[in-house]
């Protein structure tokens, strides 16, 4: 038997500890150096512009994430990734303050998505009003709907602005963080390399072409997006177009809510944009319109419109027709249908768009940013493409609950609310404005999931069919006779026919079983390189 000194014993143990101590606070200063350079990172070493007009990485540390736009969607995500140390490039083509009809309501679930995104304050200073549910008008009856919010704080509501300021106010926002860099310049392709994107190229608002790079693009330029065509299967459906003005010098007939006139031949929107102005939408079914330049337009607002909607509002609404400052856009509806990409990602309007008549592109928008924050925050580097692209598959299933219930009401309740010569579409619009009109869970129940509050698409479904039952009950009390029940039947057949093909093009699977999508697992298991 060897017998050790104790000596030499301690002597081993101390030295092992002292070589551990050594390497720990070793590699402590490393880390804390490395550290010290990301938080420190100059805006003006994210790009280095060579003689071809090329923005390179220096070094090795570049840019993290081009976002390409910078309107609701582009600004907030700039400002989330920024805000969590990401190193951000924004190209954005116009960075005055946009004009449009649309974005101008945002659901209480999508104010909330604001809030989790520190962005609440972007509301202030725009004269914002408070959104508190919905009217609904047909043939001179109304129901008040309002938003289930009483598990809420007070300060949780709808909210309604000129989106023009409230782009603006984020875009300033963003502005602020010392690690993001917004740029005026007009995004023309993207830079492809073995199939993966490494960049944009763009020209800049001097005229110079440039590209510049970065491990991870994200698309965003909106519903009119010249890029989206390689990054997923568009089909786009224009199945009505909105004109727009805006009402001066009345009020609504119901404060703080948005009005819905279920007028002949399809819905018309009021909601207050500001303290003094209140939006009016009408709906026009297919793409070709009446003139706006010979008067056609303004003559078909206050001949056929005119008369449909509240007395509370016909002085002012004819009075903005004359004025002549009357607007059109088309109203586009697209399902989520991406190609992953390694190194690129397609958000907002550019891709996924549902008929804005629910009012619901900002809430799906903001949602969907909160997903995308959460599965990149454990990533330490994006630089792996194919890894990454694998892992971010999960955010197309994980954004299904929010966003498949928003865009299949928006659908299904265009088709509902817009007149019909059919009998058996009669009969469900009708249905549909009794049923809300009960009040309670049949008038709540609806309203949570318009409002992104309540966003699961079962629900949805069985509000739907309940609509169609209720609607059948009605033909067939007090005695049904054999041309109400054929009337009853094709209802269910035409409601049937409203949403699930609405539902297929959403995609089944990932709406109803999420879990069985293999994708949905891969956000548990972020890459570690």
């Amino acid at each position: 038997m060897v017998v050790v000194d104790q000596h030499v014993l301690w002597t081993f143990f101390a030295s092992l500890f002292g070589f551990l101590l050594l390497y720990t606070l070793r590699c402590n200063n490393n880390s804390n150096k490395t550290k010290t350079k990301k938080n420190n990172f100059p805006q003006e070493s994210a790009k280095e512009t060579f003689a071809d007009g090329e923005c390179r990485s220096v070094n090795g540390s570049g840019t993290d994430v081009i976002i390409v736009g910078a309107g609701v969607v582009g600004s907030a995500l700039a400002y989330t990734l920024g805000k969590d140390g990401r190193r951000v490039h924004v190209i954005e083509r116009d960075l005055t303050e946009p004009d449009r009809i649309v974005g101008e309501l945002l659901q209480p679930g999508g104010y909330l998505k604001l809030i989790e995104l520190g962005l609440e304050d972007c509301l202030e200073g725009i004269d914002a009003q408070r959104v508190l549910g919905y009217a609904l008008f047909k043939d001179g009856k109304n129901a008040r709907l309002s938003y289930p919010l009483e598990k809420f704080s007070s300060d949780v509501a709808g909210r309604s602005f000129h989106n023009g300021r409230f782009i603006q106010r984020m875009r300033e926002k963003a502005a602020t963080l010392p690690n993001l860099q917004l740029e005026q310049g007009t995004v023309t392709s993207l830079v492809e390399e073995n199939g993966a994107v490494r960049g944009v190229q763009y020209k800049s608002k001097d005229g110079q072409q440039h590209k510049a790079y970065a491990p991870l693009t994200i698309v965003c330029d909106g519903c009119f997006s010249n890029l989206r065509r390689s990054l997923c299967n568009p089909q786009v459906d224009v199945p009505s177009c909105f004109v727009g003005l805006v009402l001066e010098n009345c009020q609504l007939p119901l404060a703080n809510h948005g009005h819905v006139i279920l007028a002949d031949p399809s819905p018309i929107l009021f909601y207050p944009i500001s303290s003094t102005e209140i939006r009016c939408l009408v709906d026009v079914p297919g793409q070709k319109l009446p003139s706006v330049a010979d008067g056609e337009m303004a003559n078909y607002l206050k001949t056929v419109v005119a008369p449909q909607i509240p007395s509370e509002l016909h002085d002012a609404f004819i009075s903005a027709a004359d004025k002549g400052n009357i607007r059109t856009m088309p109203n586009r509806s697209m399902p989520a249908d991406p190609h992953p990409t390694p190194g690129a990602l397609l958000m907002g309007d550019a891709f996924n768009m549902r008929h804005p008549l629910t009012g619901g592109g900002m809430t799906v928008a903001l949602s969907d940013i909160v997903v995308l924050r959460d599965l990149l925050k454990p990533l330490r580097n994006l630089n792996d493409a194919g890894s990454l692209s694998k892992y971010l598959e999960s955010f197309y299933t994980l954004r299904k609950p929010v966003a498949s219930t928003i865009n299949t009401l928006a659908g299904a309740l265009y088709k509902v609310f817009s007149a019909s010569p059919d009998q058996a579409r009669k009969e469900m619009r009708q249905a549909c404005f009794d049923y809300l009109s009960l009040g309670g869970i049949f008038s709540t129940g609806p309203v949570a999931l318009l409002s992104g509050l309540n966003p699961r698409p079962l629900s949805l479904v069985l509000h739907f069919f309940a609509v169609a039952i209720y609607g059948v009950g009605r033909l067939l009390l007090p005695f049904p006779s054999p041309e109400r029940m054929w009337v009853g039947a094709r209802l269910i057949w035409s409601a049937s026919g409203i949403i699930f093909p609405i539902i297929k093009a959403e995609g089944v699977r990932q709406m109803f079983l999420p879990a069985t999508v293999p994708a949905y697992y891969r956000a548990r298991a972020p890459p570690v390189k």
